[in-house]
């Protein structure tokens, strides 16, 4: 029977799915695909990921934390935490992009409220134990924060100029090459074995 405003499958014509809507989901989907070979240790699939996501992770960071040098610290922490953590990602719960975009946002959150926490410590004069806590607490994240620009020291300078350009510029690997004069081929490289560097250096289990 004609005329009955049905499209594929029976679906009501007005639901079709359009072009660009199929494609932002098989895009998630594969995401997804990804992370779940990331779990598994797949460094390729890791460095697909993060080309997809770095410049909306930075993006995310930037519209919270706003300081440029701090924002920077963030994207790397996050980029860390999804290689750490994609065996925590699942499908049934939201999109990948979405999962990787909430651990933005969170690490985001946590550096403004350490911030904001750190600035009243200095408002206050140190009296009680509380307060040897708090400063106690500022010391260890001052540390953690030396303890990753020493790790990235500890690359050879392509890899610290390619992770740096990466995760804080929020280039592409061909933007990255063309910014180095260096094949894309030699920064995936270069890229994969500074990201496993960085991990052994701060303890990050895969």
């Amino acid at each position: 029977m004609t005329g009955s405003g049905r499209g594929p499958a029976g679906e009501p014509a007005g639901r079709a799915e359009t072009g660009g809507q199929a494609g932002r989901r098989r895009a998630a989907d594969d995401l997804g695909v990804l992370l779940g070979r990331v779990a598994l240790g797949d460094e390729e699939a890791y460095a697909a990921v993060y080309d997809r996501t770095a410049g909306q992770v930075l993006g995310v960071v930037r519209a919270v934390v706003r300081d440029p040098a701090q924002s920077e610290e963030v994207v790397q922490e996050v980029l860390l935490d999804v290689w750490r953590s994609a065996s925590r990602f699942d499908a049934q719960r939201g999109s990948a992009s979405a999962w990787v975009m909430t651990l933005a946002h969170r690490r985001a959150v946590d550096r403004v409220r350490s911030e904001q926490k750190a600035a009243e410590r200095e408002r206050r004069v140190p009296s009680s134990a509380t307060a040897y806590d708090e400063v106690a607490e500022a010391v260890e994240a001052r540390l953690d924060r030396e303890r990753v620009r020493r790790c990235l020291a500890s690359l050879t300078e392509l890899q610290r100029e390619s992770v740096t350009l990466a995760y804080y510029g929020g280039y592409t690997y061909r933007e990255v090459a063309e910014l180095l004069g260096v094949a894309i081929g030699t920064v995936k490289t270069r890229m994969r074995d500074g990201l496993i560097r960085l991990r052994d250096c701060l303890g990050v289990d895969s």
